[in-house]
């Protein structure tokens, strides 16, 4: 069963940069595409950013010219890379793969998330 791993959440304070990484344990990262999701308290689970099986990217609003996603795919990880956060970026992020090459529809496998608290 593919299961997914986030990893590199905690408290930082605004305007500092933080990394997420998302690891596959049955390396099945390579096709597929990959998105980050956040949950902020009280809120629901919105996508923030994925990434095509050949790099290409996508953003929602909120991430564009702060957050960039990558992924090396030898390694089977996939990357958010934070940056200037603020504390509205305070939520439980979450990696996600789909069963397609691009972006789009509904993920398949989640990963359990990571918790990221932006600190004022």
């Amino acid at each position: 069963q593919v299961r997914l791993v986030e990893s590199g959440g905690g408290l930082v304070q605004a305007g500092s940069s933080l990394t997420l990484s998302c690891t596959d344990s049955r390396r099945t990262f390579t096709n597929n595409a990959v998105g980050w999701f956040r949950q902020p308290p009280g809120k629901e689970r919105v996508f923030l950013a994925g990434i095509n099986w050949n790099g290409g990217r996508t953003y929602n609003d909120s991430a564009k010219g702060r957050f960039t996603v990558t992924r090396d795919n030898a390694k089977s990880v996939v990357y958010l890379q934070m940056n200037s956060v603020i504390p509205e970026d305070t939520a439980v992020y979450y990696c996600a793969s789909y069963l397609r090459p691009v972006v789009g529809g509904r993920p398949h496998y989640w990963g359990q998330g990571t918790q990221v608290t932006v600190s004022s």
